[in-house]
């Protein structure tokens, strides 16, 4: 047998070496494209099974752009988010006349870095019967327009009732508006 001296040794490790990294290389290559393969079959068949339920659940076209549209009366409509925000006010006020409620003040408040640009804000403050409190904040969070009780604070009041107690209510509301053009 020959004997091979330690250049030739390092020489024909080196060439062994790089004829298995030649020879890894497709067999990983292809191992890779079948990996992206069955993933892509996969996603294809969620995709199926997604519009599959989509068609099944969505009905009719003109069906589905009428649920997702909400009615006009939905949004305050003002040229500015200001005069919005005076409707807003206005609108809180005869909401709270109709509940026998006591609106003490009210204000445009910051909007936050979460809101959009089409919200308006207020702060209010107002006394109301306890058993009327409920009926303020479902008009309020279920009418026309669209108004979201971002928080509310109670506080008792020393003027309280013998069977309903008044209670100093603090609202943040929030609305949104649409632009209306002259």
């Amino acid at each position: 047998m020959v004997k091979l001296d330690r250049e030739q040794a390092i020489a024909v490790a080196a060439l062994s070496l790089v004829v298995l990294c030649c020879a890894a290389a497709p067999i990983l290559s292809l191992k890779a494209r079948a990996d992206a393969v069955r993933a892509l079959a996969d996603e294809r068949d969620m995709l199926a099974r997604l519009q599959r339920a989509h068609h099944k659940i969505g009905g009719r076209a003109e069906e589905r752009a009428r649920i997702r549209t909400a009615p006009p009366m939905a949004f305050l409509n003002a040229q500015t988010s200001g005069l919005a925000s005076a409707q807003l006010e206005a609108y809180l006020s005869q909401v709270a006349l109709a509940q026998q409620a006591s609106l003490i003040s009210s204000g445009v408040q910051q909007s936050s870095s979460s809101d959009t640009r089409d919200m308006v804000r207020i702060q209010a403050i107002l006394n109301i019967n306890y058993a009327a409190l409920q009926g303020l904040l479902f008009k309020l969070e279920t009418g026309t327009p669209y108004i979201f009780v971002d928080s509310m604070t109670l506080q008792t009041s020393e003027t309280a009732g013998e069977y309903a107690p008044v209670v100093r209510v603090t609202l943040i509301l929030r609305a949104i508006w649409r632009r209306t053009h002259m």
